[in-house]
């Protein structure tokens, strides 16, 4: 017997009874609406009757509404044995490291102890150590608990040294992807290195210190918070940051950019962008590097000294020894702009300053108020938001008005600060900054 055999037979048998009963709910149907009718048509009080009925049908089905709606509003109680689930509570996304020690079990003690709090591990790496392993795990637990009970929880499934950060969309990317993209960025432009590993190890400060430490052998050195790797350019990075202690991996992985760094040499991106300037004249800007330094020195001839004070904060003689260092893809980015005869008219750079980020310009007199600072301005402060710098700072004197005027044409929020008549001015970076092009003055294709 098949299946539809089965359920044909499992079927009720029709009944004869059935129809009968059917056929005289019609009769009786027919039978009631005969007799309103002769009602309403021969009958005094017919209108009436058709008046209340309506009025009778209009009532029902204003209640039914109004009961169909009061209880869609309310929720249904979930019944015995249901469980909420994650998406019907809030979550908190965490970065936690803790140790533990290097037996069979402990990581799953560990997970045991995180799921009896209903915490979910979206991802995990592990650091091995001399006598046990550091396990880095990327959570999603109840908004409810606390940082301390989540702390607590790694404490009781075997973790020690337990160290807790909020993290958020950004750290669902997995170690290897982050990893790879950072080394091409490195590789595209040597300015990157600084970013990436910043990038790499989150909350750090990045120093380049000039000339050879003795004390940092060819493979470089960490001691718990501190890396120190030898600068291919010259001179030392180092890397700090205040916890937690770096491991052999994340040392092993600053090396081998570094290393990347050193094997591909100088190498500055070779995009330039023509732009026209409101009065009509053209000028090329581009990204400027240990090769425009002859052309840089030229135009600090051409400046004078008090627009090369402004823009050095002391004597315009020392100007010169600073030009190395800016054009050093190490320390920053630099923009240069160049007329159609190929004479440099003016320099932006973006320097990374510790956890911070500063931009400063230089406009040769003959092109100061043309538009040029303008727009090296917006394209640093572009870099700087593509780079992830929440904030940028310009640090001129209280009457440089040509300053604090491109500052503002940014559009971004700004704080200003003077003090015995330096003044510093903040400006806050949005994630998707306008294009170059978007901004009103000029017009510019790429090369």
């Amino acid at each position: 017997m098949t299946d539809e055999t089965r359920a044909k037979s499992a079927q009720a048998p029709h009944h004869w009874r059935r129809d009968l009963v059917e056929l005289a709910a019609l009769f009786t149907a027919v039978a009631a609406a005969d007799s309103v009718a002769n009602t309403v048509v021969h009958g005094a009080d017919g209108p009436v009757l058709l008046l209340s009925s309506a009025a009778a049908l209009l009532a029902t089905a204003g209640f039914h509404t109004w009961w169909a709606r009061r209880h869609r509003a309310v929720p249904a109680r979930p019944g015995p044995g249901h469980e909420e689930s994650e998406a019907d509570r809030g979550t908190a996304l965490w970065r936690m490291r803790t140790t533990v020690r290097d037996e069979p079990g402990s990581l799953a003690a560990l997970c045991a102890a995180l799921a009896r709090h209903r915490v979910d591990i979206l991802a995990l790496q592990t650091h091995p150590l001399a006598d046990g392993a550091v396990d880095e795990l990327l959570l999603r637990a109840p908004d409810t608990l606390t940082p301390s009970g989540l702390s607590d929880a790694a404490t009781a499934g075997g973790g020690s040294g337990t160290w807790l950060e909020r993290a958020d969309a950004h750290d669902l990317v997995d170690a290897p992807t982050r990893a790879l993209t950072l080394a091409t960025r490195t590789a595209l432009d040597a300015a990157e290195l600084p970013l990436a590993l910043r990038q790499l190890f989150g909350r750090c400060t990045i120093r380049s210190l000039p000339g050879t430490d003795p004390a940092v052998p060819p493979e470089g050195m960490w001691d718990e918070t501190v890396i120190r790797l030898p600068d291919p350019s010259g001179g030392t990075i180092t890397i700090e940051r205040p916890h937690p202690p770096f491991t052999p991996t994340e040392f092993a992985r600053a090396r081998a950019l570094v290393e990347l760094d050193a094997r591909l040499g100088p190498r500055v991106p070779p995009r330039s962008d023509v732009l026209t300037l409101p009065e009509g004249n053209e000028i090329t800007v581009r990204r400027a590097g240990p090769d425009d330094l002859a052309a840089a020195r030229e135009m600090h001839e051409r400046c004078s000294p008090e627009t090369l004070s402004r823009r050095y904060h002391g004597p315009a003689g020392d100007a010169d020894r600073y030009l190395r260092h800016l054009l050093s893809p190490r320390f920053g980015r630099t923009l240069a702009a160049y007329t159609a005869s190929g004479r440099l008219v003016a320099l932006g750079h973006l320097l990374w300053d510790g956890e911070e980020t500063e931009v400063s310009l230089l406009v040769e007199d003959a092109w100061q108020r043309r538009g040029v600072g303008g727009e090296l301005l917006g394209r640093l402060v572009a870099m700087a938001a593509d780079a992830g710098c929440e904030s940028v700072y310009a640090v001129t004197r209280s009457s440089n008005t040509a300053m604090v005027a491109a500052m503002r044409a940014l559009g971004l929020p700004l704080d200003f600060l003077i003090e015995e008549g330096t003044l510093v001015i903040t400006a806050r970076t949005v994630r998707e900054p306008a294009g170059p092009a978007a901004r009103t003055g000029s017009s510019a294709h790429k090369r």
